[in-house]
């Protein structure tokens, strides 16, 4: 069985360490403590990784942000990856900062990955697992804040939970979407 699970985030230097980027962050993360390492593929870096009997394709786009469902469909079609086997992970500034939450579909809540997966896509119904980065700016200052650096307090604290999303990509691809929601959903 196959599972696409895509950190959505920009690719540069200069987003590194954004809060944009927290999806590449994760399975940067994630790769780093498995062993895996990543390739560079058409439409971004690609890291195969086997897990339990699955292959969990991993996913940071090389498209920028904007665009990111170019490569969300170019490899869900190469990998024949079937819709419920598609997590999407991606920052939010609705959640508190280092809140996680896994839902089976919902709105892109303006966010530009998102609204462009959805584009391509042609709906909203696929997996993704939201991670808070607060909202801690002013009004009209959320395009700075969102590329702005984490600072060294909020990169501390996001350590337990960028290791809570491996357990989460795990645990969504060995038991399934609704018992890792329940798991981890409440925490």
């Amino acid at each position: 069985m196959k599972y696409l699970i895509v950190g959505l985030g920009n690719i540069g230097n200069e987003y590194q360490g954004t809060r944009h980027n927290i999806g590449f962050d994760v399975l940067d993360k994630f790769v780093e403590d498995s062993n895996y390492q990543f390739k560079t593929e058409r439409y971004g870096d690609v890291a195969e990784y086997k897990f339990k009997g699955r292959t969990l394709i991993l996913l940071k786009p090389s498209t920028y942000m904007n665009l990111s469902g170019k490569a969300v469909n170019y490899w869900m079609q190469k990998e024949n990856i079937n819709l419920e086997n598609l997590m999407i992970i991606v920052d939010d500034l609705a959640l508190p900062l280092g809140s996680l939450r896994l839902k089976p579909k919902g709105g892109d809540a303006g966010h530009n990955g998102l609204k462009h997966i959805n584009e391509i896509l042609g709906h909203q119904n696929y997996n993704r697992l939201r991670f808070g980065i607060g909202n801690d700016f002013f009004p009209g200052q959320q395009v700075d804040f969102v590329l702005g650096k984490w600072t060294n307090d909020e990169r501390e604290q996001l350590q337990a939970p960028i290791k809570t999303c491996g357990q989460i990509i795990k645990s969504f691809c060995t038991v399934g979407l609704a018992r890792t929601m329940n798991q981890f959903n409440t925490k």
